[in-house]
């Protein structure tokens, strides 16, 4: 994993068809894949939040790959922004 010194976090909102179709599990999978540590859950909206810290380039292509996520899933859109946030080790879903 990158350096804290050159680590960076986003927090994604995503919108669609995005639950009941494994897109926190999916996500997980990337995200560890990109070695990246965060959270992907559930909001009472349908939405799911997607928070990841790692570094730039690894962020991106997660970024990249949530404009579609899993082949059951329905993008309609991903909003993320920087943030200070920065969540324990691994990836969880909630």
């Amino acid at each position: 994993m990158s350096s804290a010194d050159d680590r960076v976090c986003m927090r994604c909102i995503v919108r669609g068809r995005v639950q009941g179709v494994f897109f926190r599990y999916s996500t997980r999978h990337e995200a560890l894949k990109l070695d990246l540590h965060g959270h992907a859950r559930n909001l009472p909206d349908g939405s799911v939040e997607v928070l990841a810290c790692g570094s730039a380039p690894a962020l991106q292509q997660l970024r990249e790959w949530l404009q579609t996520g899993p082949p059951s899933a329905k993008v309609r859109s991903v909003d993320c922004e920087p943030t200070e946030v920065i969540p324990p080790g691994g990836f969880t879903t909630g």
